[in-house]
C-alpha cells in the first residue's frame, strides 16, 4: 500500500472514530425523560363537602328535679332503661319537723311585727308634725300678707312644710316593707304547718311521656335540696346529630344540605339532613391552642341509627355543592403560576404546560371549566424542575385515584 493510501485510511478512521466518540457522549449526557403519574381528565361527579366531627344527642333532653327539699329514696332503675309516663322513677319524701325552726320562724314573725308597730308610730309621728307644719305655713302666709312678718320666715315655714311631707312618704314606705316582711314569715310559718299535717307523705316523681333514662344523678338515698337534679331522660326513638363548625363554613351551609355520616362503627355510611344553623356561636380552643369561633350545625338522620346513644363521635361530611356530571382534574396536577392555574399535560411523550380555569372543588377533585378536553392525560404531583416540551416517562392512567 502506498504513502498515500495509507494517510487516507488513517484519517478516514481517525474520523470515524471521533464521530463515535461524540455520539457516545451525547447518548450519555442527553437529558432522561422525567418519570410522573398521570392521571385522565374525565367526566363525573362532584361533591364539595366540609368535614367535621361530630356527636349524636337526643333530641329531647329533659331532666327531673326535686321538687322540694327532701329524703330521696334509692332508685332501683339503671340507665339505659324504658320507662313510661306512669312509671314511678324516685320518691322524696318530706323532712322531719324542727322544733327549732319553728320557734325561729314565729321569733322571725314577732320581730317583724314589731317593726311594723314601729314604723306605724313613726308614721303617726311625722303625719302630726306634717299636718303642724301646714298649720303654721297657712298662718305665716297670713301674717306675710298683712306685712306682719319678714319673707324669710315665710320661706322657712315653707321649707319645714316640705321637709316633714317628704319625712311622712318615708315612713309610709316603712310601714310598707314592714309589712312585708311580715307576710313572708307568716307564709314560711304556714309551710311548715302544712307539712305538719301531712307528716311522713312522699311525692312520687313520674317522667311526662315515654322515655329512656340517659343518667341517674343521684342514685344513692339521700337528703337533697330544692331543685336538686335527679335523672336525665330523653326520647329513645330520636337522635340528632351535633357537628360544631368554623363560623366561616357554617354560613356556606344550607338548610336542608345532605349529611354523611361516617365512621361511626356500622357497615355503611348513614344518611342524615342539616335541620338548623344555630343563630349564635361560641369559642372553642383547637388543639393548637387557638381561639377559634365555632357554630352547632343540626342534623336529623334519615337512616335508622341503630345501635347509637346519647353522646358518640362519629365523622360528618356536610355536602355544600354537589353535581352527577362535570368535566374534573384531580387536585394534585394543579400549580399555579402568577395569577392563574396551570397543568401539564402528556402530549406525544412530553410534557406541555395549559392554563386553565376551575370552580368548586374538594380536596381531591376540582371542577374543570376550561382549558382541556375530556380524556386529556396529566402530570399528577408535577416536579418542580419540569418544564414544558420535556420528555416523560409515566404509565396511562384510565380514572382517577380513589379518594
Amino acid at each position: 500500500m502506498s504513502t498515500t493510501a495509507y494517510q487516507t485510511v488513517k484519517r478516514v478512521l481517525t474520523a470515524g472514530i471521533s464521530i463515535a466518540i461524540l455520539i457516545l457522549v451525547a447518548l450519555v449526557f442527553r437529558p432522561k425523560p422525567t418519570a410522573v403519574e398521570t392521571a385522565l381528565v374525565t367526566k363525573g361527579p362532584l361533591q364539595v363537602t366540609v368535614d367535621e366531627d361530630g356527636e349524636t344527642r337526643a333530641h329531647d333532653r329533659f331532666t327531673l328535679a326535686a321538687p322540694f327539699a327532701g329524703h330521696l329514696s334509692r332508685i332501683e332503675f339503671r340507665e339505659g332503661d324504658e320507662v313510661g309516663p306512669g312509671t314511678v322513677v324516685a320518691v322524696i319524701s318530706p323532712l322531719p319537723l324542727d322544733a327549732r325552726e319553728i320557734a325561729e320562724i314565729r321569733a322571725r314573725i314577732a320581730a317583724a311585727e314589731a317593726r311594723k308597730d314601729e314604723a306605724a308610730h313613726e308614721l303617726a309621728q311625722c303625719e302630726s308634725a306634717h299636718q303642724q307644719a301646714t298649720r303654721e305655713l297657712r298662718r305665716a302666709q297670713s301674717l306675710s300678707n298683712e306685712k306682719i312678718i319678714a319673707p324669710q320666715a315665710l320661706e322657712e315655714a315653707e321649707a319645714k312644710q316640705i321637709s316633714t311631707a317628704k319625712q311622712m312618704n318615708a315612713a309610709k314606705s316603712r310601714v310598707q316593707a314592714a309589712a312585708a316582711d311580715v307576710e313572708r314569715e307568716q307564709a314560711a310559718l304556714v309551710s311548715l304547718e302544712a307539712r305538719q299535717s301531712r307528716p311522713g307523705k312522699s311525692f312520687a316523681i313520674r317522667p311526662p311521656t315515654k322515655c329512656r333514662i340517659l343518667r341517674i344523678m343521684e342514685k344513692s338515698e339521700r337528703v337533697v335540696a330544692l331543685g336538686t337534679p335527679i335523672l336525665v331522660l330523653s326520647n329513645p326513638d330520636k337522635l340528632e346529630v351535633v357537628v360544631d363548625l368554623l363560623s366561616a363554613d357554617a354560613v356556606k351551609v344550607p338548610s336542608g344540605a345532605p349529611v354523611m355520616i361516617e365512621n361511626w362503627g356500622g357497615p355503611k355510611p348513614l344518611q342524615a339532613r342539616v335541620r338548623t344553623v344555630e343563630p349564635y356561636g361560641f369559642t372553642k380552643v383547637s388543639a393548637l391552642g387557638i381561639e377559634e369561633q365555632r357554630v352547632n350545625v343540626i342534623a336529623d338522620f334519615i337512616d335508622s341509627p341503630d345501635g347509637l346513644g346519647d353522646g358518640y363521635r362519629v365523622d360528618a361530611r356536610i355536602v355544600l355543592w354537589e353535581n352527577p356530571k362535570v368535566l374534573k382534574v384531580p387536585a394534585s396536577s394543579l400549580f399555579r403560576l402568577g395569577e392563574h392555574w396551570n397543568v401539564f399535560a402528556v402530549e406525544n411523550g412530553r410534557a406541555r404546560r395549559h392554563a386553565v380555569e376551575i370552580d368548586h372543588r374538594n380536596p381531591s377533585e376540582v371542577e374543570l371549566t376550561k382549558g382541556l378536553d375530556e380524556g386529556t392525560c396529566v402530570i399528577l404531583h408535577p416536579p418542580n424542575d419540569l418544564r414544558d416540551g420535556r420528555k416523560v416517562l409515566f404509565e396511562p392512567q384510565t380514572n382517577f385515584p380513589e379518594r
